[in-house]
């Protein structure tokens, strides 16, 4: 059973950074890949970064990238996301998930609780 769980959400100022973790309390995601999703207010969720279950090259939406990296640990079973230069329409709710490996949700059969990112001054 693939259980996950994120962290690392809080309040930030913008031109600051955050690392959210995901880990996978169940031990079973080491073949699936792993996105983060994110949800702002009366918006629908939209994907942010992914990365296949081997570690290799990740996907970012336009909106982030080079500003955020993805990567994973395998032997922590755990995903982080690092943000950096964080504005403040990236303000939203993020969710980790795991599938076979997507930009679409759809795609991905676990999904996180979601851990709040707020970047305001």
């Amino acid at each position: 059973q693939v259980l996950l769980e994120e962290s690392g959400g809080g309040l930030v100022q913008p031109g600051g950074s955050l690392s959210l973790s995901c880990v996978d309390s169940g031990r079973t995601w080491r073949t699936m890949a792993v996105a983060w999703f994110r949800q702002a207010p009366g918006k629908e969720r939209e994907f942010v970064a992914a990365i296949p279950w081997s570690g290799g090259i990740a996907a970012y939406a336009d909106s982030v990238r080079g500003r955020f990296m993805i990567s994973r640990e395998t032997a922590k079973n755990t995903t982080y996301l690092r943000m950096d230069s964080l504005k403040p329409e990236d303000t939203a709710v993020y969710y980790c998930a795991a599938g076979l490996g997507s930009t679409s949700a759809r795609a991905y059969e676990y999904w996180g609780q979601g851990t709040q990112v707020t970047v305001s001054s």
